[in-house]
């Protein structure tokens, strides 16, 4: 998994919580987002601008990302996002903080590789899960699932039960989809003449 860098700056939480809301309008108003580190010794609270986090959201990517908040570094993976849901502008984000002894759970990226046999025989290749949830070390999880689908015949589905990757833990439903080749109907009029 790749390494993203990036810096923060601390921020002091108020008593009250119409003193905290009045912090966080001025913070967004500043151009800055205000985020949460969790899973370490202490719970920080922070802010980063858009701009640095710019390349680690906007992306299909999946990044360790090496936290530094007033000098003090820190290996964390970005645990969650809140969008406002008209103007789709950062409004928080979490971070969770990882070691190498403790698993942590993320969504990598799927990536399919081969030709299907079905597809070959006029059927649709269709991609119904874009992301699985595994359960590993943080350097463990790789930057992407390479499935191979070679062997999908017209009309099969590979589902998640029969997938498995070393050192990963699949944390889907066995039973869930991840692609199927569909008969087109082409391909249902090849089969009726057959």
């Amino acid at each position: 998994m790749k390494t993203f860098q990036l810096e923060g700056k601390g921020r002091e939480i108020a008593e009250r919580s119409c003193d905290q809301k009045r912090a966080l309008k001025a913070i967004r108003k500043n151009k800055e987002i205000p985020a949460v580190l969790y899973g370490g010794d202490k719970v920080v609270h922070f802010t980063v601008t858009n701009d640095a986090v710019r390349k680690l959201v906007y992306t299909p990517e999946i990044y360790a990302v090496e936290l530094t908040i007033d000098g003090e570094k820190t290996m964390t993976i970005l645990k969650d996002i809140q969008f406002q849901p008209v103007t789709d502008e950062i409004l928080h984000m979490d971070f969770l903080a990882v070691t190498k002894e403790k698993p942590v759970v993320m969504e990598v990226p799927i990536a399919l590789e081969g030709h299907a046999e079905g597809v070959k025989a006029g059927g649709k290749l269709t991609l119904q899960m874009r992301r699985l949830k595994v359960k590993a070390t943080y350097d463990q999880i790789p930057e992407k699932l390479v499935i191979n689908i070679d062997n999908l015949g017209l009309g099969k589905t590979l589902q998640v039960g029969a997938l498995h990757f070393e050192g990963l833990e699949l944390m889907n439903a066995k039973n869930a989809v991840v692609c199927a080749v569909q008969l087109t109907r082409a391909a249902r009029g090849a089969q009726a003449k057959a």
